[in-house]
């Protein structure tokens, strides 16, 4: 039989410590204005310093780009308390770096985590991925953003749509097709986009 207990042999004080004051911070930041936020379609971005103030963005990321290197167990306390308080989106959203950010962590050169990274842990800068797009929802291998390379630049091409925090980001992490001939999984790559690049619109 499922066992419902509030305390899960696998957490341990830590966690439960972790979780007390989890829920404090939703408490007091989140739930008083969640139905104001719901009505404006947008909650401040003041919230990401104040969670990130707490840590709750640098979870399981290096120590050196100002993260936190935990268990999986503090991400999954993350998630359900959010849940609780019935403020699943905003969660999504203040966590949508950790989605974004992996493919720099673990493909980056190290100059370009040290300047992104940091500020994204730190909640001064935004991260989304930007993957579905109009025609196919997240069809990965039929995307048809394109990304040709010109020199020292690529030039990119197309539309993405349904993107977590994708109209306030500052940093894209994007899935675009670099090899035009390969219509599979082959030929894509990601591309790491500023969100002040010339050309881009929301």
């Amino acid at each position: 039989m499922f066992d419902a207990s509030p305390l899960p042999h696998y957490f341990s004080p830590e966690h439960v410590q972790f979780r007390d004051m989890l829920r404090g911070f939703i408490a007091s930041e989140i739930i008083p204005h969640i139905n104001a936020w719901d009505e404006a379609g947008t909650f401040p971005r003041e919230l990401y310093r104040k969670a990130a103030s707490l840590g709750l963005l640098g979870l399981g990321y290096p120590e050196e780009y100002g993260g936190t290197p935990v268990d999986i167990f503090y991400q999954i306390i993350l998630a359900e308390e959010f849940a609780h308080s019935g403020s699943g989106g905003i969660q999504a959203s203040i966590n949508s770096h950790t989605i974004a950010m992996p493919p720099l962590l673990a493909a980056g050169s190290e100059e370009l985590k040290q300047r992104i990274l940091p500020p994204v842990i730190s909640g001064e800068k935004i991260a989304a991925l930007a993957v579905t797009e109009p025609s196919g929802g997240s069809d990965v291998a039929g995307l048809r953003t394109t990304a040709i390379r010109d020199g020292d630049h690529y030039v990119v091409n197309g539309e993405k749509t349904f993107i977590t925090s994708g109209m306030r980001a500052d940093y894209i992490t994007t899935a675009v097709r670099t090899n035009p001939t390969n219509k599979g999984a082959g030929g894509v790559s990601m591309l790491l986009i500023e969100g002040d690049t010339p050309g881009l619109s929301r």
